[in-house]
């Protein structure tokens, strides 16, 4: 199995943080720019699912709902292993020492199908073999005034990251686009576009947070699955935020200890919908506002920023 191959993540020595170079434009780490090449050039498979989101747009949540589908409800079965290395996060490598190595490619290529993969990349940077196989793919969005808050804190306390400066620096970044994997703005709006030429289901984390039974309804439909109303209710059960926030499967505690530092801010933070009002003043929330009213204004894409 190629989960042996990996090695212990649990990174004993300290970690430079990560610096940002570009790809095509969009801001990525040195280390997903060093095998970019053969990302690119990475074979998808027919049967290949793809989760992709923006990072902190709920993608370790939607891949224990799909883990969860697939293994029939089965909570031992997804217990297996971290998310990390149960779904390969495609562009992703860590490059440490000997003990410590992930790459998310050479994970995807030793594994069996049906894969599931992870990516924050950006529409038009998934590799083209997906569009060739017509893969399937589950899109997440999160409302960008909750999507800034989370994403500020993880870079807070994953020094895999860059350091994110001060929270009005931070604010800055995001909305230039000066943030791993580009701008908020574009990365929605890109995916949004794309579902209409391709097998994309299209999602909403504050719908999920609504509604989660439908939203895990509308997956299921997707991905031509059906189980019974116990198999369901279970899945909605140790996919809630309280679950999942303690297991240790999901929650990012068991790896990466040298880079994550939960004592900072929890990987598994708050999963709500308007805790940016706890950050943005006034001002700030004026000066988004405006600016995102111009980069959303060529778009039908809506967002709720409370429920």
């Amino acid at each position: 199995m190629a989960l042996d191959k990996m090695g212990d993540l649990s990174l004993k020595e300290t970690v430079p943080r990560a610096e940002i170079v570009e790809v095509e434009g969009i801001p990525v780490t040195e280390s997903i720019f060093s095998t970019w090449d053969r990302v690119w050039k990475f074979k998808a498979r027919p049967d290949d699912l793809l989760i992709a989101t923006y990072a902190k747009a709920g993608t370790t949540w939607t891949q224990e709902i799909v883990d969860m589908i697939q293994q029939n409800g089965d909570v031992e079965k997804c217990r297996r292993a971290t998310t990390y290395r149960r779904h390969p996060f495609l562009e992703w490598s860590i490059q440490g020492s000997s003990d410590v190595n992930y790459s998310g490619l050479e994970l995807a290529e030793a594994m069996p199908s049906p894969r599931t993969i992870k990516t924050h990349l950006p529409v038009q940077l998934v590799p083209p073999s997906f569009w060739e196989q017509n893969c399937k793919i589950i899109y997440v969005a999160r409302n960008a005034k909750d999507n800034l808050v989370s994403y500020y804190h993880f870079h807070r306390m994953n020094k895999g990251m860059p350091d994110p400066g001060t929270w009005e620096e931070f604010m800055e970044k995001f909305m230039a686009g000066k943030v791993l994997w580009g701008s908020w703005y574009d990365h929605v709006k890109g995916w949004w576009k794309a579902k209409d030429k391709h097998r994309i289901l299209y999602l909403f984390y504050e719908d999920m947070k609504e509604n989660p039974k439908q939203e895990i309804q509308k997956i299921l439909k997707f991905l031509e699955k059906d189980v019974s109303q116990e198999v369901l209710n279970k899945i909605l059960h140790n996919t809630s935020f309280e679950i999942m926030k303690e297991n240790p499967m999901t929650n990012y505690t068991k790896e990466f200890q040298g880079i994550m530092d939960h004592s900072v801010s929890p990987f598994m933070r708050k999963g709500v919908v308007g805790d940016w009002k706890n950050y943005f003043t006034v001002a700030q929330n004026k000066k988004f506002d405006e600016d995102y009213k111009k980069k959303m204004a060529d778009t039908s894409l809506v967002f709720r920023t409370e429920l």
